[in-house]
């Protein structure tokens, strides 16, 4: 199945709370735009996010880190599409770096949240076929 991948780099601005930390719902604003794209690729239509049913934050994320958010769809129903998310940091400030700009491509992404749910897409909004 296919994947889509999208890289944002976090802003201060994205930062919720002290140190530049951000709120881990923006990871899950970012698996909605996965499963909108998703979606408009298997269906020609952005479709309606049901429910997820697991989401699980596994490392802090920072204003000024790299974020690649993952996704695919893992089961077609009729009008249901379950996916599969998982977003990683790639980038991250470097705080001994010696200047409060020096960052560092990660040597292995680190998983910051992985998370599964339910789309779907009204049969008479279908178009095109399954993304093999």
């Amino acid at each position: 199945m296919e994947e889509v991948l999208i890289r944002l780099r976090m802003s201060e601005h994205d930062a919720h709370y002290a140190g530049g930390l951000v709120n881990g719902s923006h990871m899950l604003d970012l698996f909605g735009d996965v499963a909108t794209e998703l979606l408009i690729r298997s269906d020609g239509d952005e479709g309606l996010f049901v429910a997820y049913d697991n989401v699980e934050f596994k490392a802090p994320v920072y204003a000024g880190d790299f974020i690649e958010a993952r996704g695919k769809i893992v089961k077609f129903g009729n009008t249901s599409r379950r996916m599969e998310f998982v977003a990683t940091k790639v980038i991250a400030l470097d705080p001994n770096g010696g200047h409060d700009s020096s960052a560092s491509v990660l040597p292995e992404p680190i998983v910051v949240c992985i998370a599964s749910g339910t789309c779907m897409v009204p049969k008479e909004k279908q178009r095109g076929g399954k993304i093999e």
